[in-house]
């Protein structure tokens, strides 16, 4: 008897014969998955026939060739490529865009926005995206998302969320910009904005209250927003640091939404883990970044979606037009500079601003910006892995790995738009997606 035969049948013999039904749903039975391809992301190369046996959450055994092994459920993928769950860097799932979503805000509740979140996160997951960061909602809607999904009661990606993002007072984060003076108000670091150093400090603190993963601030302007600028600096660099130590006190990594090459340097030089955008970022920026190991999320998909959107007339407030008109041009441009300078990329893509479940379109965005295919695999699964620090759980398909395996038909190294075709979804050990349709859970 094989040895790994063997191993698969003693499991089944000590598989717990009650589950916790408030629990995510488990595989309680070692699944074999044959696979006709493998792209290895830790090793840069795409394997052959391959044998993937996953016991539980957890990938058992990664094998070469076919290993046929009696008395456990085996799926036949036939020629499809098999590759690790894939990483979006940056996403809203409790919202996404409409041309009447800046009205929307005053008649919806937070719980209209937590059920359309439901089938924003299932249609992620549905695309092969099995993990994502959140970096920003209303109401810290996606932390409920994100506890339903942990919960079993909901399907969707995991998410490692930020709650409301952290800005300054008109900046890209405060919601009433645009409002009537009445409506107004004066936001504080409860509701994420902060003026100063002890408010960064009870922003995080607060954060960590709410129960919140990471952190995203926004020391630059933004597309979408209803104040004049994209680009300017919208953070000091003293608010910024307090902002990063704070975060990293609490175990945080930090996330800089950052258009504007001043907020970027200033954001890179604060100690930020990541920045997402940098539409306006120049060379100097591009250096500061690799000496300070500073990750970028480029959402190409973002820009060019809200460049189409502003030529429709009424999609968005004039203002808000005029600045996806900028930054819509630039910013693949800029993803193809910072290839070419070395810096560090991880896969993002801003989706909500787009519709959700497209998120597979930025790749064919990442290659025409020049990025090798392999590259750009990476950045969704690898890179992205080490971007959240779970490396050891997440972006390869290894034994002891999350067993999290999606699969394309064909060889998405060839023609990276398979990647917008994914076939078979698992998710901690579950199967979503098989045979391009999804499945009970």
């Amino acid at each position: 008897m094989h040895r790994l035969t063997a191993a698969l049948l003693l499991a089944l013999a000590a598989t717990p014969a009650f589950a916790d039904e408030t629990a995510a749903p488990a595989a309680t039975l070692p699944v074999v998955l044959h696979c006709g391809h493998l792209v290895d992301t830790a090793g840069g190369r795409l394997l052959g026939e391959t044998t993937v046996v996953t016991e539980g959450k957890r990938i058992k055994q990664v094998q070469a060739g076919r290993i046929d092994i009696p008395g456990v459920q085996a799926i036949e993928l036939g020629s499809a490529t098999c590759l690790p769950g894939l990483i979006d860097s940056h996403t809203h799932l409790t919202s996404e865009t409409s041309p009447t979503g800046y009205t929307d805000q005053f008649r919806l509740n937070p719980a209209d926005y937590a059920i359309r979140s439901t089938v924003y996160a299932r249609r992620t997951l549905q695309a092969g995206f099995t993990t994502v960061r959140n970096l920003g909602d209303g109401a810290n809607t996606s932390i409920a998302l994100r506890n339903a999904i942990n919960a079993g009661i909901v399907p969707g990606p995991r998410i490692f969320t930020a709650g409301g993002a952290i800005g300054t007072t008109g900046g890209h984060a405060d919601d009433t910009d645009g409002y009537r003076a009445d409506l107004q108000g004066d936001p504080g670091p409860k509701d994420g904005i902060i003026n100063s150093v002890d408010d960064a400090y009870k922003a995080i603190r607060q954060h960590y209250k709410d129960g919140a993963d990471v952190i995203k601030i926004m020391p630059s302007g933004g597309v979408l927003d209803e104040s004049s600028s994209v680009d300017n600096a919208q953070m000091t660099i003293e608010e910024i640091k307090a902002i990063v130590a704070a975060a990293h006190d609490y175990g945080f990594t930090v996330a800089a939404h950052a258009h504007g090459a001043e907020a970027i340097r200033r954001a890179v030089l604060g100690g930020v883990d990541s920045i997402e955008h940098g539409t306006f970022m120049d060379d100097a920026d591009m250096k500061l970044m690799k000496e300070h190991g500073t990750w970028y999320v480029p959402t190409i998909i973002a820009g060019k979606y809200v460049q189409e959107m502003a030529n429709i007339p009424g999609y968005y407030p004039a203002q808000v037009a005029a600045k996806a008109k900028q930054v819509g041009p630039i910013i693949q441009g800029t993803a193809a500079k910072a290839y070419k300078a070395g810096v560090k990329i991880a896969f993002g893509t801003d989706a909500a601003v787009y519709p959700h479940g497209q998120n597979a379109k930025e790749f064919a965005y990442m290659v025409e910006a020049g990025m090798p295919p392999m590259f750009v695999l990476q950045a969704a699964t690898s890179h992205a892995a080490e971007l959240l620090k779970k490396s050891k759980d997440l972006g390869s398909v290894e034994a002891g790995k999350i067993a999290d395996v999606i699969a394309v038909e064909g060889n998405p190294l060839d023609d990276i738009k398979l990647m917008q075709k994914v076939s078979f979804v698992m998710k901690d050990g579950v199967v979503y997606r098989r045979n391009g349709q999804p499945t009970a859970p």
